[in-house]
């Protein structure tokens, strides 16, 4: 059976030594109070609600799955499902960091992100019950009207009601401009919903009483295309002003997909048939209402290949301690046994430290990211939240396609330290692997995360924000650039922060004149962009490590922060090179290959 533990030290020293989190909080007036001691404290009882209560269900759950009643179109989630989501709202954990105006406990959202890393850790299919609804939570809270705010967001909140994304459909996948999903105004203010919806993750299930699903449809005048689109509240139950339900609405799931993994999550088939709904902000712009919700979501999505990534990473560990495979090359370590420990092998420890490497960068990143996220909705500086949200925009399809690649690289290396026992069900690594390989599909095809990355948010305001990121690399680089000490971690970094510029303008230019050669740049570049905000961040981790050792501590810890930096920098970050040199090549030996692809 797997194990899993929390990584509370490695989210402190994130938190507080190298973001120095207390600091930003003290800026905003309603986190001033908050202290190091209040967060950890929280997060030690999440780390329990995650490792003893939904931890223990991952692979029961994965192996019951959910169940679909063909006639009530109910939904029955696996064994246990239910009584966990109960215990993670009786504690409040749904309301963690949402607004207390709607019963929220206003925490910032850097706590409730290590409670989801770590939830993800424990049980990526659960969590995603709970987890759809702040996105749902975030689109209402920003766009809503008074009355929708009133009757959702509270319960949404608490956990009463959960909430779902209802976007795409069976011809059209990321494209929604072809969605054709109708909707008709009955002239008092509600509107008549048609169509069919798929793939909607926690769509149908038993844990809540009520289900908020926001619909993408086209009121009858709507332009043709993406342009055309409005967006929808549609609840699976009418409900009063006072949250009292009523008759079930005209929204059903009509099928269970039958899927690789996440097994005990309902991936419905959404069936709309004149449902009633009332409109989200205003009409033909509801892409921007749910773009609110599709980024949350492409930020959770990385943040559940962050938490498969640590657990994997835990249980590939403890495994090569224990199992005696062959002795080292280098002579017998373990000269009472028989043979030697599989992790005095180079491989296996490379394939560990790669695993550990892209954890504890992606939770760097992870953590940065929610706290520029604060930032945006907190901060009372207009320039401030300005710049902080130019520089999410950025990172955003880098959380969300870097790690969720790197997520399926390291639990596949996972599994291979297991070797035969890695394939077989009853050690959890098989369910590791293809729940990750969900995470890089939907919210968008990391292809489509590249090419917004490139295409948009490079490209498209010219660098300028990929140059702010830049100016954050250069003054590290100013800072430790005479450091010795610091060298093997700034010099790499220094290098690539130049060839990034070069890089970019190369692929604009070659853009211009064939717009293929960006599409055929995009997923390489992603990753090069990846390496440079992760080596950024481990530059800051090893700055921070080498700083506390050279203060006089002891702590192992900090020595296996800057161990872990040295081999990022010798063993991953190079692929940066490689990366750019696939880039350059062009778009020629893709698209003309119309004789190969006949």
């Amino acid at each position: 059976m797997p194990v899993y533990n929390p990584p509370l030290r490695d989210m402190q020293f994130v938190m507080h030594e190298v973001l120095n989190v207390s600091a930003d909080f003290q800026s905003m007036p309603q986190h001033a109070e908050m202290d190091a001691d209040t967060i950890n404290a929280v997060l030690e009882e999440a780390g329990k609600f995650a490792s003893q209560v939904i931890f223990p269900l991952n692979i029961s759950g994965d192996t019951e799955g959910c169940t679909l009643d063909k006639v009530t179109h109910e939904v029955k989630t696996p064994a246990g499902f239910k009584d966990a989501y109960k215990t993670y709202t009786d504690g409040g954990w749904s309301a963690l960091s949402c607004d207390p105006e709607y019963g929220g406990q206003g925490l910032p959202l850097v706590v409730n992100q290590c409670l989801y890393e770590m939830m993800n850790s424990a049980n990526q299919a659960w969590t995603m019950y709970p987890g759809l609804s702040h996105g749902a939570y975030a689109a209402l809270h920003q766009h809503g009207t008074p009355e929708q705010k009133a009757l959702y967001l509270p319960r949404l909140v608490s956990g009463e009601w959960t909430g779902t994304m209802c976007l795409t459909e069976p011809h059209c996948g990321t494209d929604l401009g072809l969605m054709r999903t109708k909707a008709e105004p009955q002239g008092d203010g509600t509107y008549k919903i048609t169509g069919n919806k798929i793939f909607i993750s926690a769509g149908e299930h038993d844990m809540a009483a009520n289900i908020v699903h926001l619909v993408l449809a086209r009121l009858p005048d709507a332009p043709p295309g993406i342009k055309g689109i409005s967006l929808f509240v549609v609840p699976k139950f009418l409900a009063s002003a006072d949250g009292t339900l009523g008759a079930r609405n005209g929204i059903h799931c009509g099928g269970l997909e039958h899927k690789m993994g996440i097994h005990g999550n309902a991936t419905a088939q959404i069936v709309i048939d004149g449902a009633i709904g009332t409109l989200v902000g205003q009409p033909h712009k509801g892409m921007q209402a749910m773009f609110v919700m599709m980024n949350a979501a492409r930020l959770g999505v990385g943040n559940q290949s962050l938490g498969l990534t640590e657990v994997a990473y835990q249980n590939a560990l403890a495994y090569a301690k224990d199992r005696i495979q062959m002795r080292s090359l280098s002579g017998a370590k373990a000269k009472d046994k028989p043979a030697d420990p599989i992790i005095v092998h180079p491989d296996v420890r490379k394939m560990l430290l790669t695993a550990k490497a892209y954890a504890e960068g992606g939770r760097a990143l992870a953590m940065y990211s929610s706290v520029l996220l604060e930032k945006v909705h907190h901060h009372p500086d207009e320039k401030v939240r300005k710049d902080s949200d130019e520089m999410l925009s950025l990172l955003t399809p880098i959380v969300k396609a870097f790690l969720t690649d790197n997520g399926y690289q390291a639990a596949t290396m996972c599994q291979q330290v297991f070797g035969g026992h890695g394939y077989i069900k009853e050690w959890g690594m098989e369910q590791f692997v293809r729940d990750a390989r969900i995470n890089m599909i939907y919210e968008g095809t990391n292809t489509i995360q590249s090419l917004d990355l490139l295409g948009r948010k490079v490209l498209g305001n010219n660098g300028a924000t990929l140059k702010k990121f830049g100016k954050l690399v250069g003054a590290l680089v100013q800072e430790e650039g005479v450091n010795e000490k610091m060298a093997e971690f700034i010099n790499p970094l220094a290098v690539l922060g130049e060839q990034i510029t070069k890089f970019t303008m190369e692929i604009g230019f070659k853009g211009l004149q064939n717009p293929d050669e960006v599409g055929a740049a995009a997923v390489d570049y992603l990753r090069v962009a990846g390496h440079l905000v992760f080596g950024y961040f481990w530059a800051r981790m090893a700055q921070v490590s080498l700083q506390k050792i050279a203060e006089g501590s002891t702590d192992p810890f900090y020595t296996a922060k800057l161990q872990t930096a040295r081999f990022y920098f010798a063993k991953l970050f190079p692929e940066t090179a490689m990366l750019m040199r696939t880039a350059r090549a062009g778009s020629k030996a893709l698209m003309d290959t119309d004789a190969a692809l006949a």
